[in-house]
């Protein structure tokens, strides 16, 4: 049913159309004809002031003076048109038929010659046709049409484009999935992820069977909150749903609710759940829905009539308000959940949060066999061995890792895609683009080799170090050297792991005193790491003798907005103390444990230096192998101890890229990163 109203677009076009373009039709002729003799007469007389002669027809315009024009609008009884008015162009006031029109010229130029006060002028044009001319103006006024309606009407009522939006500013920009639109993406394209795609599932067979779940007395979830880090598949899973699910699924961002109008956000909000509602059973799905559900009250310093805050009030009633008893799912994404309003986070509005964690060993394994299955391979692949060398890769980051084996094949000339390009896109994405020509001082590359060895070193004679991959000094990056750990997949990390791994990442600074007698900036990336990991040690997970069993962390993200510290400034001297102490004493053995094997620290950066690149096999040559067995065993974990783990929100060391050093005399800093 057409509910809009009757269009006047078309009756007032054509009636413009009419008026404008077709005045001819309706406008009679009121041009008299005069002779030549006539026309001679009134010349001498001094009443034409210009005549148009058309050498293709035999005809002639003459047009009289202002003065002989309006003494004959005066003497005359005839009527006007009612469409002259509109007529733009100067009508002739006689029509001239001649015979010849060089006579008439030489006539025209005795005459003037004979008579020199004339003034009269003579031009000579082409008459086009009438219908040629008709034709023209139809073609312009349908142009003029096309351009009225497609930009003034089609453009401001629909929703895209910059300025096309003046009439539906207040719709839902959702894109709407239907069973006209295929989508190709479903459960079998999402691997891993095991428990999150089952709870998905279920709220797919929610809206398909919703009789097998209401039938006992219960009630289908309103909403379900995808949560987790960027890049584990929160986006794909929703994706699956619109693909799997036969009911009409919208999908939108959560910026797209946001607009610089007042009111705008609301009026979206309550335009996108009444199409969901016309078409229920359906799921809406918000993308980043941090955008808008941003906790109400926090860091607001503009008054308060603010915009987002007016819509998740909006978002909040239409979840959960008077008369929503339709069978509407609300899906929505974020990898910021500790910042969400808690209105929004309580039950009856999303019922049910599912955390999507990054991949374990053999979910990486799943996801490299959903990727490598468009890439043609090598047949001694081994996706047991690419699961094991990508410890904490999400999912896009295992996607990546295929890509750019694949490109890295192809620059090389292979006929496919080989285990080392697997190595060389997993070293080329944590460590960057190798840089081979870079001008690097004999004496600078030296000290790069000694602080690459005092790494390898320590974390080979420690016990609870990861496991050695690999070590450079060739320049790859923003770093002049790195190294690649292999560490164990544990849930949960004690004290004395936590040293040895500060210990080794001080091995590198270490290594340069114990040779050099200095120290250089070549450490920045490792003091900025071990520094967070102390500090985490000391206010977070309690695992300081001084400070005790007391962690200041806050997951609910309120801290950010205090002003204050939840310590006390005695108590912030003595964290101090206790981070730097850590520090200085994981420092100490390192030095003492690099100056008891100097010999064998020599050993392996002469090697380092000769061949730029050294591998586990070369560490066992120089220390014999590894006295630590790196299978730990470990204890099942009961259901109270649970609880008690350590917030996820909160890693105890941060292996992100670091800023380069500004002292121009010194090497660029390393990036020491662990895989």
């Amino acid at each position: 049913m057409n509910n809009k109203g009757f269009n006047w677009f078309f009756p007032i076009a054509i009636m413009g159309f009419l008026l404008f373009f077709g005045r001819g039709l309706f406008m009679p002729s009121n041009t008299a004809e005069i002779t030549e003799e006539e026309f001679f007469t009134m010349m001498k007389e001094g009443k034409v002031q210009n005549i148009k002669a058309y050498r293709d027809n035999f005809t002639a315009d003459v047009f009289l003076t202002p003065d002989a024009k309006s003494a004959l609008a005066k003497n005359s009884q005839k009527t006007e048109s009612p469409f002259a008015a509109l007529d733009t162009t100067p009508s002739a006031d006689y029509t001239l038929k001649y015979g010849e029109l060089r006579l008439l010229m030489e006539k025209f130029d005795k005459t003037k010659a004979e008579n020199p006060q004339i003034a009269t002028t003579i031009n000579v044009d082409t008459a086009g046709s009438m219908m040629e001319s008709f034709l023209m103006q139809i073609a312009i006024g349908l142009i003029i049409m096309f351009i009225i309606y497609f930009i003034f009407f089609r453009r401001m009522a629909g929703s895209g484009g910059p300025g096309g939006q003046i009439f539906s500013i207040g719709k839902s920009r959702a894109k709407l999935f239907d069973e006209k639109d295929k989508i190709q993406v479903t459960f079998k394209d999402v691997a891993g992820l095991e428990g999150a795609k089952e709870e998905v599932q279920e709220v797919v067979d929610f809206l398909k069977n919703s009789d097998k779940y209401t039938r006992l007395g219960g009630k289908i979830p309103k909403g379900v909150l995808l949560v987790g880090p960027p890049g584990t598949g929160k986006t794909l899973l929703a994706k699956a749903v619109a693909g799997e699910a036969k009911v009409p699924f919208f999908s939108l961002s959560g910026s797209d609710f946001v607009e610089m109008f007042v009111g705008v956000g609301a009026s979206r909000v309550r335009d996108l759940f009444a199409q969901a509602k016309a078409k229920s059973p359906a799921i809406i799905f918000i993308d980043e829905i941090d955008a808008i559900g941003r906790a109400r009250g926090k860091g607001n310093f503009t008054g308060g009539n603010d915009e987002r805050e007016n819509t998740l009030n909006q978002l909040l009633t239409e979840m959960d308000g008077f008369g929503t008893d339709t069978n509407v799912i609300v899906m929505a994404a974020t990898n910021r959940a500790d910042i969400l309003d808690k209105a929004l986070m309580r039950a009856g509005r999303f019922d049910r949060s599912i955390y999507v964690d990054l991949p374990e060993l053999h979910e990486r394994k799943q996801i490299f066999e959903v990727h490598l299955s468009k890439i043609k391979m090598s047949p001694d692949i081994d996706r047991d061995f690419l699961a094991k060398q990508t410890p904490g890769f999400s999912g896009a980051d295992i996607a990546n890792v295929c890509n750019e084996a694949a490109l890295i094949a192809a620059r090389n000339g292979h006929d496919s895609v080989t285990k080392q390009d697997f190595l060389d896109a997993v070293d080329r994405i944590i460590g960057g683009l190798e840089k081979k020509n870079k001008a690097i001082k004999p004496s600078e590359k030296r000290r790069v080799a000694y602080h690459e060895a005092g790494h390898a070193t320590i974390s080979w004679l420690v016990e609870h170090a990861a496991p050695l991959l690999k070590v450079t000094i060739v320049p790859r990056g923003r770093s002049l050297g790195a190294a690649w750990y292999l560490p164990e997949e544990r849930q949960l990390t004690t004290t004395e792991q936590m040293y040895d791994e500060i210990c080794a990442t001080l091995g590198g600074r270490a290594a340069e005193q114990a040779v050099f007698g200095n120290i250089s900036t070549g450490a920045l990336s490792d003091l900025e790491r071990v520094t967070k990991q102390a500090q985490a040690m000391v206010t977070i997970y309690g695992l300081n003798d001084k400070i005790g069993n007391i962690s200041y962390y806050d997951s609910s993200g309120q801290s950010e907005y205090n002003f204050g510290k939840p310590y006390s400034e005695q108590t912030a001297k003595m964290i101090d103390e206790e981070i730097s102490k850590i520090i200085e004493t994981q420092y100490e053995r390192a030095l003492h444990i690099l100056e008891t094997n100097k010999d064998k620290l020599d050993a392996l950066a002469n090697k380092l230096l000769e061949k730029e690149v050294i591998f586990r096999e070369d560490l066992e040559e120089i220390f014999g192998q590894r006295a630590w067995d790196p299978e730990l065993t470990e204890t099942p974990v009961s259901s109270a101890e649970e609880a008690d783990k350590v917030p996820e929100a909160a890693p105890p060391a941060d292996s992100g890229t670091e800023q380069p050093v500004s002292d121009a005399n010194t090497a660029a800093p390393e990036s020491n990163t662990q895989l």
